[in-house]
């Protein structure tokens, strides 16, 4: 084989292998299917990778032609170890999978239905983009929303397990699927009722169905850039917290962070947040935090929550509140130096008690804003909210004791 000169045009571009199911793009550069499906679906990019210019769309037409010469040459060459390539199964049909959809119908048929989709979601890119285009997300969204409205007011517990046995199972395969951004922010509009269904299952679903849930939720606050405020319940927030609090997951926890973040620019939201507990747990996770994107997620969590009379009364009440906040500036990144003094500004702003003002000096908290506003660059907005805070509580801070002759002197004016 190391002797056969392999024509150039059976090889992909980014594999640099034989082309089992050859494709072309609106490029007319042609890949194979499970390399270039990784490159714009797994990989997220949106250009050609051999001509670098942006794809207006992400079509996949087969090259049978080319496939046709490809398994014709590996026959002729199969004495020297080539073997036959097969002919590859052709992505799956929208009637195909409306016919399931109506399968689905039968309660007797929505396992059998929801783990053919699931079979057919494993295959390859295509079928999964197959899937959205054919309407599977609002099936699934729709699945799990009637089967968690009937699973509260089942009485039997089989009938709950088996009710939930089908939501577990829509909710992993909708996860699963990577919808796209248009794909994700159909799911959130105007569909309050099914995040209220994913809130359901983060409060009494299995392990692996609040992971999704919570990583769902994630995906769609992201991509939806939320430009209007959504009312969520109380209870959204207390499952957050849950599931913030169990630790399940790196990748959880770091959802559910990103999820907080999302819905908490309006104070409605902040306050049901804080209500759930938010602030101490967060104090408390920040205190045992080596994770840098952790941390900074915490960080800009309390930040949003501090902007609130709820929120920073919360953070005073803890004994680590302030220390912690302090503590991480300057030692995780610039993301979290910028979260950590728009704190302490909300709190010298409007919570500034003498008691709260002694704090910050005995923890070092005032000895490192001193710090930044001598070390950060002329016209960084962490340096002016350094400034702004230091000037604004100079009469009780100024002289003190607590700061270190060398930063004292350099006190702003």
């Amino acid at each position: 084989m190391d002797e056969i000169e392999i024509p150039s045009y059976f090889l992909c571009p980014i594999s640099l292998e034989i082309m089992k199911d050859p494709v072309t793009l609106s490029t007319g550069i042609t890949y194979d299917r499970e390399s270039i499906e990784k490159w714009l679906f797994s990989q997220k990019n949106n250009t050609c990778p051999a001509t670098k210019q942006v794809l207006m769309d992400s079509e996949l037409t087969p090259n049978i032609i080319l496939r046709r010469f490809i398994q014709s040459w590996c026959i002729l060459h199969a004495p020297e170890g080539f073997e036959r390539l097969p002919t590859p199964k052709a992505p799956i049909s929208k009637s195909q999978l409306l016919k399931l959809f109506k399968d689905a119908e039968s309660p007797n048929m929505q396992m059998k239905c929801l783990q053919r989709l699931r079979s057919i979601a494993s295959q390859n890119e295509t079928n999964k983009r197959c899937m959205e285009t054919a309407g599977t997300a609002e099936f699934l969204a729709s699945l799990i929303m009637k089967k968690t409205v009937e699973a509260s007011s089942a009485e039997v517990s089989e009938d709950v397990i088996e009710l939930r046995r089908a939501s577990d199972e829509a909710l992993s395969l909708l996860y699963h699927l990577h919808l796209s951004g248009s794909g994700l922010k159909s799911l959130l509009e105007n569909n309050i009722e099914f995040i209220e269904s994913l809130t359901s299952v983060m409060q009494s679903g299995n392990y692996d169905s609040r992971v999704y849930a919570v990583m769902l939720l994630k995906s769609m606050f992201e991509v939806d850039d939320l430009k209007q405020p959504i009312n969520l319940r109380p209870e959204f927030f207390f499952e957050l917290v849950d599931i913030l609090n169990d630790q399940i997951s790196q990748a959880a926890s770091k959802s559910t962070l990103k999820v907080l973040i999302s819905v908490c620019p309006w104070g409605r939201n902040r306050i049901k947040a804080v209500e759930a507990g938010a602030v101490p747990l967060l104090i408390d996770l920040l205190l045992d935090s080596s994770d840098k994107r952790a941390s900074e997620l915490m960080l800009m969590a309390l930040d949003l929550l501090c902007q609130c009379a709820e929120g920073r009364a919360e953070l005073l009440n803890h004994s680590a509140g302030l220390a912690i906040v302090s503590k991480k500036i300057l030692r995780v990144s610039s993301t979290a130096n910028e979260s950590g003094i728009r704190i302490l500004l909300s709190i010298s702003k409007f919570s500034a008690t003498p008691g709260v003002l002694q704090e910050m000096l005995q923890i070092g908290a005032v000895t490192k804003l001193c710090v930044v506003f001598q070390v950060f660059d002329r016209g960084s907005k962490t340096k002016e909210r350094a400034r702004e805070i230091l000037k604004l509580h100079a009469r009780a801070w100024k002289n003190s004791s607590c700061i270190p002759t060398n930063l004292s002197s350099l006190y702003p004016s």
